[in-house]
């Protein structure tokens, strides 16, 4: 698999990452043995970064991640911190820091983290300078090796990405959000800063599997959360109306190449874009974890489907998100 800088974080890792939320919670019911089976397919069809945070499952998803890490040297792995506690910047201390630190250490069987990220705290926290003098405090006990920060919207992202020793951003970034395409990969690319591209299947959208009858468990956030009423809404379908969505993937799925899935046309278009370090889909499932995989193996997208995907968006995409995010 093709490798990538990881941004001030001085790692090569592989351009299809996993993200490891719906190993944890939030995704319907996903066993242990499916979970290792997940991550064990996706480390053996190259994947080297695996994304995960202490809130996914309340700790499930680390501890899986840590078991599966025990026996693969190599593999990076990202955390998250912030959203296990009331979300007030005031909770975003050194102290703080410190116990939720030592909590993912013990989770993931680790004593340095590679990279934890900021879990989209408040607004207020990324101009903050306690804050990051807080991470880089971390850093020097060597509690963890870099940190960056997840964000919710591309002002966040400009402002993480002016902080000196930020390492990495983590954006909602696919075929239904092109905003951070004009200002956040150039800016991240002129301060070498990784991204990380999350959601790139836009909850499943993007996968080209779901219809008017599609149904989600009361445990799936894409039933719970379609209108933003347990954490911020664009996280789920990336903010776009579900209907509105089904309508976008159906012409784009004229666009994708003889021999690819939707769902590997949605990853692939991410990889093409200058600026990206990983795209971190998630997967239940061994097949769909080597299916994912295999979108850093395909050619690189022509110039009418990049066009054809600008195109949609624009006509459809962009009247329910640009201005939000």
């Amino acid at each position: 698999m093709e490798q990538r800088e990881l941004g001030r974080t001085g790692r090569n890792v592989g351009v299809i990452g996993l993200g490891a939320w719906q190993l944890g919670a939030d995704w319907g019911d996903v066993s242990e043995d499916d979970a290792l089976a997940t991550l064990t397919a996706a480390v053996d069809a190259g994947v080297t970064f695996i994304d995960t945070a202490d809130v996914y499952g309340d700790g499930r998803s680390e501890q899986i991640v840590g078991r599966l890490i025990k026996d693969r040297p190599g593999l990076t792995v990202a955390t998250k911190m912030g959203r296990r506690v009331p979300q007030e910047p005031s909770a975003y201390t050194l102290d703080n820091f410190r116990a939720w630190n030592d909590r993912s250490r013990a989770n993931l069987g680790v004593d340095t983290l590679d990279l934890v990220q900021l879990h989209c705290p408040p607004t207020p926290v990324y101009s903050t300078d306690a804050v990051f003098d807080a991470l880089d405090t971390m850093v020097e006990e060597g509690r963890l090796a870099a940190y960056g920060v997840s964000v919710e919207t591309c002002e966040e992202a400009l402002t993480a990405i002016a902080r000196p020793n930020v390492a990495s951003v983590q954006i909602i970034l696919n075929a239904f959000r092109l905003k951070p395409l004009e200002q956040v990969l150039p800016a991240a690319q002129k301060a070498g800063v990784g991204i990380i591209a999350r959601v790139p299947l836009a909850s499943g959208l993007l996968s080209g599997k779901y219809d008017e009858r599609t149904t989600f468990g009361q445990d799936d956030h894409r039933n719970f959360n379609r209108h933003g009423e347990s954490f911020d809404v664009g996280e789920t379908f990336s903010g776009v109306e579900y209907d509105t969505g089904l309508q976008a993937v159906r012409r784009l799925q004229s666009l994708v190449p003889e021999g690819m899935t939707t769902a590997q046309f949605a990853l692939r278009w991410i990889v093409d874009q200058p600026g990206v370090s990983v795209v971190i889909p998630g997967a239940r499932n061994a097949v769909q974890a080597r299916a994912n995989a295999a979108a850093a193996e395909a050619a690189p997208l022509p110039a009418e489907a990049l066009s054809g995907v600008r195109d949609v968006y624009d006509e459809l995409i962009r009247p329910q998100v640009h201005h939000r995010w």
